[in-house]
């Protein structure tokens, strides 16, 4: 069902900062800042070879990143993201699965413009997983 890993996230409770960060110490090219409204975050990609890294930071108050960083104030690994050929295909065999979504289930638009998914990270080992369709 799983297809390339499509980016790593991490948290940062500075956006500005950890964007000059990775720009000064390790000479990333860093895309513009994007709002995500829908799932409460602010991101900036840095483009790697093989691969993204997604810095996300809260957008308000009632981001679901909020509580993350009152657990972890330096920030630090979020969630690892793969890419699926059918968002509801993969939905549907995942709950045939007996595999947990995080939030309402529905599909919801990513940072990407495509069609994402959070499961739930009880079910694999700790770690928060998104699923991105192709």
């Amino acid at each position: 069902m799983i297809g390339k890993l499509n980016h790593i996230a991490i948290a940062v409770p500075d956006l500005e900062s950890s964007i000059k960060t990775y720009k000064s110490m390790l000479g990333a090219s860093v895309s513009e800042i994007i709002e995500q409204k829908e799932h409460g975050v602010t991101v900036a990609l840095i483009n790697l070879p093989n691969t993204k890294i997604e810095l996300i930071t809260p957008l308000g108050q009632d981001s679901p990143i909020q509580g993350f960083l009152r657990k972890n104030p330096n920030g630090g690994l979020h969630h690892i993201c793969y890419e699926v050929e059918n968002i509801n295909e993969s939905k549907k065999f995942l709950l045939k699965a007996g595999g947990r979504l995080v939030g309402d289930g529905e599909p919801k638009l990513g940072a990407h413009g495509k069609p994402v998914l959070f499961l739930h990270p009880k079910d694999f080992n700790g770690t928060l997983i998104e699923l991105e369709e192709k």
